[in-house]
């Protein structure tokens, strides 16, 4: 089996008294996308700036980091030469243009001009921006402005990829239009880092993901692993103040597993025929019976209620 390009053991970071990661192992396996979901305060931003040494991590000496065999806490260049990162916030220079920021940003990497220019045109063929490269960022819509950032990231061709919530805000199509660059990405062989909030997002790019709360792991997969491992095919969705009513006149059938929380209650079974008779003996009134996704595997695993301390 390849050696992973990742490896974490028993990694932790405290600021003050606060434990944002705790005592955190994974791996990462070369050319794969893997993923970190969890409420926000989980710990994920930090782990992803210890992993290109923005923050250092607790006790050196204790614990393991490498990437691609260096340790962030001594060899922060070598992998910030190997990573491309591409945070949160859209932190262009608004008083530049679209290519004067990419050119810009070459000169970082000691690109030359010639290297530069050629890399540049083909980031801006590769994520759609040709027709943009002389606007203002100010111009931008914010789709453009993320693929330039992811553009940003690329120019001196990472063997590794860090993107924190790379399409939070963005509409369906850009949305989808990032998905497919970053399949076409990781088949070419890069690997892939990604925090996200949207499940769909985990499902359809990530070959594992890590479900983080309270800076722990809680579970650990492939997409499709985790719900068949940790929730059942199908779930039915009712109004709870109709569920309390109907609950008294017929008990939960065998099988079927409920939880409840605001006004909403979910009751959830591997045969889908169970869930259809109750449904029926709503008699028409308002209920949603669907196949379960990873949202209710995440919510599972970390609660239906918002942590005060978030």
């Amino acid at each position: 089996m390849a050696e992973p390009v990742i490896r974490v053991e028993q990694v932790s970071k405290h600021f003050g008294r606060f434990c944002a990661v705790r005592s955190l192992s994974f791996s990462v396996f070369e050319g794969t996308c893997f993923g970190f979901l969890g409420p926000n305060g989980a710990g994920k931003t930090t782990l992803m700036k210890m992993l290109y040494a923005r923050i250092l991590r607790d006790d050196p000496d204790r614990s393991v980091l490498r990437v691609f065999g260096y340790d962030p806490y001594c060899e922060e260049l070598n992998i910030k030469y190997m990573a491309g990162v591409v945070p949160q916030e859209d932190n262009l220079d608004d008083e530049l243009n679209v290519t004067q920021n990419l050119l810009l940003y070459a000169r970082f990497y000691d690109l030359p001009k010639s290297e530069a220019d050629s890399r540049i045109a083909d980031l801006l063929d590769f994520l759609e921006l040709r027709e943009k490269r002389n606007s203002p960022i100010r111009d931008l819509s914010g789709g453009m402005k993320r693929r330039l950032v992811i553009a940003r990231a690329l120019l001196h061709r990472p063997k590794l990829l860090i993107l924190d919530e790379p399409t939070t805000g963005l509409d369906p199509q850009v949305r989808h239009l990032i998905w497919d660059k970053l399949r076409q990405l990781r088949d070419e062989g890069t690997t892939l880092l990604l925090t996200t909030h949207y499940m769909e997002e985990a499902y359809q790019l990530c070959d594992r993901l890590l479900i983080l709360h309270k800076g722990c792991r809680i579970m650990e997969g492939g997409p499709r692993d985790l719900l068949a491992e940790h929730v059942e095919a199908f779930v039915l969705e009712l109004p709870a103040g109709l569920e309390q009513q109907k609950t008294s006149e017929n008990p939960i059938p065998e099988g079927v597993r409920r939880d409840c929380s605001g006004r909403t209650a979910r009751y959830y079974s591997n045969d889908m025929d169970i869930l259809k008779l109750m449904a029926d003996a709503l008699k028409g009134r308002t209920c949603f019976l669907r196949q379960t996704n990873l949202e209710d595997v995440f919510l599972k695993a970390t609660g239906r209620t918002l942590n005060e301390k978030q």
